[in-house]
């Protein structure tokens, strides 16, 4: 058995308030009631993550919009078939509400076949006639406006679940479906997300078209943070040797409720067996029982006595598959915790799929999106009784010696890298960062600890409500458009996932050790801050950039403050009272008091991917770092007339600030390399107008 590599990524710790699962007199939690109070929005977008409600949400919404909105119908569309059971009817009036929720089981198209020639045609049909609501797949609805055009769904409501699947890509239908939609404007849309990314990098939705939705956004943290069992999530990556199925008891626990995720066939860590695979696997776990007949799922007895019962979502003979997918829609999947142990699949058990009592997501090999690797720790952060844990874990094959596996090896490892930091962001609570100036003073609803506010140093306040951590930083540009305020407060997970997901950035960020921070903090995130918001005015430009580099940044060095001096406060479990993620919080004070001054210059000057070559380094041997740093040297080129652009933009603001320009034989690596870049820009221009 090989030596397990162990690189922790995540550990985030909750107060198991019950806030996000309490309802108000009209049966609606705490997400449901936010987005209720924007029903009357006509473009609307909610961000949420899995288990808050969004599918009860869109109900409470579409019902107040055809009963008193003057709206015609509702129409919602989702992925796959299995999420449609979310909107069956449900009777909301139960539990407070004025109204109940109705779909005929006719016009919940991913149940029932169409009974008008199809499913495409029974929109039609349902589109003349006096019904509601109807419910039907992405796919069905895509071909429905290509047959029947955006006109006849004119006075409607479409609700988009699981919007990521959409794309500003040209090449993607329901993108540019909706685009028409929107152009039109005769037509309620509300899109609903927990991840409202992409992991193929496109944007959702174009600038201009993302601005005229009203956004809700429920984080990660508000969700998890008012659960009522669920007090911690850890997330990490592995690195093994050899076929994973040698390794795979090191991380797989039999003891843990578990959805293990074995890798594509075509990847590097597939052994090109699935079935094969599945097998060695559960001999690795204990001894063959049999199956049970009446849900087909595996039986295993392990050493300990105990005896496992495991469902394959892997084996593709539908017999076999269609009885385990029966078996894991019943009821008892949420009220008895002993109705299964684990569940191993390749393709299935990810959007939408819902096991409360899941305490481990175990993938094997990278996934190619963040977006699916999001959906899969969702599996696994649903609230149940006694589930005070839960963890996501990604299994990755260490580089060989050859060449091409160890290039190969450096962009599993990135990807997974990225995906870590993203998480980190989303899960963490949310900044509030303004300018530290002579006039500062406190915030309504932020307690600044027992000394209070001190107006003669930079402070930190703590919203004991949303858990929202306001940092003051000297030098911080203020937004001032109303689209610039709304992009600091609702998308800077957004741009940390373009940032992340920047292949050439990440490279840099890790290996290159001649970077100057500034290059990837100020220049790397500044052309992702313009490609996403052209319209934004450059001030505004820079306060966002400001703004999502200093949330990046002060989770990584929150995370080192943590792991230099222990878990800080709040890890005693025998507190009286929980405190909300007491170590993140704590660590963040710690920070901000261990820096002279928090200023702007300081944090740009900080590499945001440090904290991630450092786990590395005492994860991997020296030989694989030395071997992965080659390769991303052997890649470095040189400045491309975009880079050289943005440098000299920054060396006249440097001439604006100083009196003079940069110079190149400056002692200051960032001054140095602003120079280069201006001087590179001025030669680049000069031979395109020579050859132009």
């Amino acid at each position: 058995m090989n030596k397990e590599i162990n690189i922790p990524s995540v550990s985030v710790k909750y107060a198991a308030t019950g806030k996000s699962k309490k309802s108000n007199e009209l049966g609606m939690r705490e997400m449901q009631e936010r987005a209720y109070e924007k029903r009357g929005e006509q473009y609307l977008l909610i961000k949420s993550p899995p288990a808050s409600g969004k599918s009860r949400a869109l109900m409470f919404i579409a019902i107040d919009k055809t009963t008193n909105q003057s709206i015609q119908q509702a129409i919602i569309v989702v992925p796959e078939k299995s999420i449609g059971k979310s909107f069956d009817s449900t009777p909301l009036s139960d539990f407070g509400f004025w109204s109940d929720w109705e779909v005929k089981p006719k016009w919940n198209l991913c149940n029932s076949p169409g009974e008008d020639g199809g499913t495409v045609n029974s929109i039609k049909v349902f589109l003349d006639s006096g019904d509601t609501n109807l419910v039907c797949t992405h796919a069905t609805f895509r071909f429905a406006v290509a047959k029947f055009g955006i006109e006849v769904f004119d006075n409607r409501l479409i609700a988009i679940d699981e919007f990521h699947h959409v794309s500003a890509n040209p090449d993607n239908v329901l993108g540019n479906q909706l685009a028409e939609l929107l152009v039109r404007d005769k037509v309620h849309i509300l899109a609903m997300t927990g991840s409202y990314f992409r992991g193929d990098a496109d944007a959702v939705m174009s600038p201009d078209d993302e601005a005229k939705f009203q956004t809700v956004t429920y984080t990660y943290y508000e969700q998890l943070n008012g659960y009522e069992y669920l007090k911690e999530l850890n997330i990490g990556y592995y690195f093994y040797n050899g076929p994973y199925v040698d390794d795979i008891l090191k991380v797989l626990d039999p003891n843990q409720k578990t959805i293990l995720h074995i890798p594509n066939v075509n990847s590097r860590e597939s052994t090109k067996d699935k079935i094969k695979e599945v097998e060695h696997i559960l001999e690795e776990l204990g001894d063959w029982q049999g199956t049970d007949p009446d849900t087909g799922f595996y039986l295993i007895d392990l050493p300990d006595g105990r005896r496992l019962k495991v469902a394959d979502l892997v084996d593709d003979d539908p017999t076999k598959r269609s009885k385990v997918q029966t078996a894991l829609r019943s009821p008892e999947m949420e009220s008895d915790r002993d109705y299964i142990d684990i569940i191993i699949a390749l393709g299935m058990a990810k959007e939408g799929f819902d096991w409360i009592w899941c305490e481990h997501a175990l993938t094997v090999g990278y996934r190619a999106s963040l977006t699916e690797i999001v959906q899969i720790i969702g599996r696994a952060t649903r609230d149940a009784p006694g589930k005070e844990r839960t963890r996501f874990t990604n299994l990755i094959a260490e580089p060989d010696a050859s060449q091409e596996d160890v290039a190969d090896a450096v962009n599993v490892t990135l990807k997974a890298i990225a995906a870590s930091l993203l998480m980190e962001q989303v899960l963490t609570p949310r900044y509030d960062f303004t300018p530290k100036t002579a006039t500062s003073g406190p915030l309504d609803g932020f307690n600044y600890g027992d000394g209070g506010y001190d107006p003669t140093k930079q402070n930190v306040g703590v919203n004991n409500e949303t858990g929202q951590i306001q940092i003051e930083i000297t030098g911080l540009v203020e937004p001032k458009s109303v689209e610039a305020q709304r992009i600091c407060k609702e998308d800077i997970s957004e741009l940390i996932t373009a940032f992340t997901q920047d292949k050439r950035t990440i490279e840099r960020g890790i290996f290159d050790e001649e970077l100057v921070p500034e290059e990837i903090t100020q220049v790397a995130m500044g052309k992702i801050v313009a490609a996403k918001y052209p319209h934004l005015e450059d001030d505004d430009k820079e306060a966002v950039r400001q703004h999502a580099i200093a949330a990046i940044n002060m989770t990584q060095q929150v995370k080192k403050t943590i792991n230099e001096q222990g878990n800080l406060a709040g890890t005693d479990d025998d507190e009286d009272e929980p405190r909300a993620n007491r170590a993140f919080v704590d660590g963040v004070k710690q920070f901000v008091i261990d820096v002279t001054s928090l200023d702007v210059d300081f944090i740009d000057h900080i590499n945001p991917f440090g904290e991630a070559y450092s786990i590395l380094a005492k994860s991997m041997s020296e030989e694989n770092l030395r071997k992965f740093g080659n390769i991303i040297a052997g890649k470095r080129a040189k400045l491309t007339l975009e880079e050289s652009r943005e440098l000299a933009v920054r060396a006249s603001k440097f001439k604006k600030e100083r009196g003079r320009l940069p110079e190149i034989t400056s002692n200051d690596p960032w001054e140095k390399r602003i120079a280069e870049g201006m001087y590179a820009f001025v030669q680049m221009k000069a031979e395109a107008d020579q050859n132009g």
